[in-house]
């Protein structure tokens, strides 16, 4: 297991200065760098296209659908964790609406204890998603191996009259022999024969 310091990008989305100061005051430089505040949806999506953010906080405060929706967007399209914050009294209808496309609310106001917890919770979930990635693209990565060694093979077989069988130790044996990844010899036979 990996327990070694992490350092979380973060993004506040709000119009009110003070909302964005209260924010950035329970958010230590030790743990969130940097921590990127911006105005409006338009910025914050200018923003999230400019890099990555770990956690995107937005500001839902005055009931917009369009803060609502960029914590949405910012959970499903990018692998950040979001924190909505809503006044109390919309907190069960935002929930309803945002809960299931994984966005933490928090109503507001919340205490600076409440808002350290919601962050502690979105570090953990940023994290897992760290490990999800990874096995993604080592997923991703075998499948691409697996679909060039496979063209590669067809290619001998069409080219050399090989049998699948013979084309594969083929490719096997050069990998060894060479001291490359199958992929490599792939690619070769593929730039070859093609």
């Amino acid at each position: 297991m990996d327990f070694k310091e992490r350092v979380y990008g973060v993004l506040i989305v709000s119009d009110s200065e003070r909302f964005r100061s209260s924010l950035s005051s329970v958010l230590p430089e030790s743990t969130f760098s940097p921590i990127v505040a911006v105005t409006d949806v338009a910025a914050a999506k200018r923003a999230m296209l400019e890099r990555e953010f770990d956690i995107v906080m937005t500001d839902g405060i005055r009931a917009d659908d369009r803060a609502a929706k960029l914590a949405v967007d910012a959970c499903s399209d990018k692998n950040s964790v979001s924190l909505l914050f809503v006044r109390r009294e919309l907190y069960a209808e935002t929930i309803a609406k945002v809960g299931d496309f994984g966005v933490l609310t928090l109503p507001v106001p919340s205490s600076p204890q409440a808002i350290t917890q919601a962050l502690d919770w979105a570090r953990a979930i940023r994290e897992r998603l760290r490990r999800y990635e990874k096995t993604a693209q080592t997923v991703a990565q075998k499948m691409e191996e697996i679909r060039a060694v496979n063209r590669a093979k067809w290619l001998l077989i069409d080219v050399l009259k090989m049998t699948e069988t013979d084309a594969h130790r083929y490719i096997e044996k050069q990998a060894m022999d060479r001291c490359v990844s199958r992929l490599e010899v792939a690619k070769g036979i593929i730039n070859t024969y093609k």
